[in-house]
């Protein structure tokens, strides 16, 4: 029943991530938004709700008194391991689509993206991630440096926003596909049958989304039947399953914009997640989840996820920034960090340290 369960989810999913990608670029086509906005921002925000929810569910809703602490501790993993999967597994399923789809592809196995807003998704993730991770060193005497830290990420993400909304239109309707909800509006499709309206757009998108949110979490619940049936160690189940059934359903849209050849917004859904990741629900984290915001023998694997995805992220950006150019072979290097944790993790179950 579960496995059933697993493939109706994935099904729901995959439908959703093509009507959101449609829909949204339509969206910024009508706002005149820059593509570095519509990826970065919009279909980042919008995809990364599902993996959001569950963190702050268990932080803000941790029920008893004496399971306060643990939910805490499950929450802070599940933020801090958000920008690891992306930075790791997202970039390598992304890298295996540009190579899966470079025959049908006019640049093939090479990514043409615009190096100005990968440049600015990456610097503002560096800075951000880091000051909330430094809010973890913070001693008990200066705790009014974590209300700094989280003032300071929360500006910065505003402040990211703000510059990729004042960037330049670069969203051409010549590129976009014809509106899948645009004959819902009779109307107005008989009048134009090639320009939708807005609020025909909106709601291909909110419809969309809620597709996502609710296959996602199915796709999670039946993940975490299987595991508990196949009588797997529940750490395991929330160091590396949990995340993986989170983070990856919704980087289909990545994978349908690297099929389309727009891999500025297939990469920038991803680093743009990145950079709210490392925002807005670390500043929950470090406010609402405290205790649990500190190096620890408990939260060290956590921790290390961090670092990481830090590496992962130089690594992988290394060419863009030296040659200007970026290859999908170069993305698989993110697979090769997820293992690196893999093997974290493992030693630390076997307890090997």
């Amino acid at each position: 029943m579960e496995i059933i369960e697993l493939l109706i989810a994935l099904a729901v999913i995959l439908l959703a991530a093509e009507l959101f990608t449609n829909g949204i670029e339509w969206f910024g086509h009508k706002l005149n938004l820059a593509e570095g906005a519509v990826g970065s921002v919009l279909a980042a925000v919008g995809t990364a709700l599902p993996e959001t929810m569950i963190p702050l569910v268990a932080i803000l809703f941790a029920g008893r008194a004496e399971s306060t602490d643990a939910a805490h501790a499950i929450g802070v993993g599940a933020i801090l391991g958000a920008p690891f999967m992306l930075a790791t597994l997202a970039m390598f399923v992304t890298g295996a689509g540009v190579l899966l789809y470079r025959r049908r592809r006019k640049t093939g196995g090479q990514l043409d993206v615009d190096g100005r807003v990968m440049a600015l998704d990456i610097r503002y993730f560096f800075v951000a991630y880091a000051i909330a991770i430094a809010a973890a060193f913070v001693p008990a005497d200066l705790y009014f440096l974590r209300y700094v830290a989280v003032i300071a990420v929360l500006g910065i993400y505003a402040w990211y926003v703000k510059s990729h909304f004042e960037a330049d239109t670069s969203v051409d309707a010549t590129d976009l596909s014809p509106l899948r909800f645009h004959r819902v509006d009779v109307r107005a499709y008989r009048q134009d049958p090639a320009t939708p309206r807005l609020r025909v757009v909106s709601l291909q998108v909110l419809v969309a989304l809620a597709m996502i949110i609710g296959g996602a979490f199915v796709f999670v619940d039946a993940v975490e039947h299987i595991a508990t049936a196949a009588s797997l160690d529940p750490a395991l189940l929330a160091l590396v399953i949990a995340p993986i059934a989170t983070e990856l359903p919704e980087k289909f849209n990545s994978l349908i914009w690297v099929r389309q050849g727009k891999d500025t917004l297939a990469l920038g859904n991803i680093t743009g997640a990145m950079v709210f990741q490392s925002c807005i629900p670390t500043a929950i984290g470090i406010v609402l989840a405290a205790s649990a915001w500190t190096i620890s023998q408990e939260s060290l694997l956590s921790f290390a996820s961090a670092g990481i995805a830090f590496m992962s992220t130089a690594v992988i950006f290394i060419p863009l920034a030296r040659r200007g150019t970026l290859s999908g072979r170069h993305l698989l290097i993110g697979g090769a960090f997820y293992l690196v944790y893999l093997v974290l993790v493992v030693s630390q179950l076997a307890g090997l340290w």
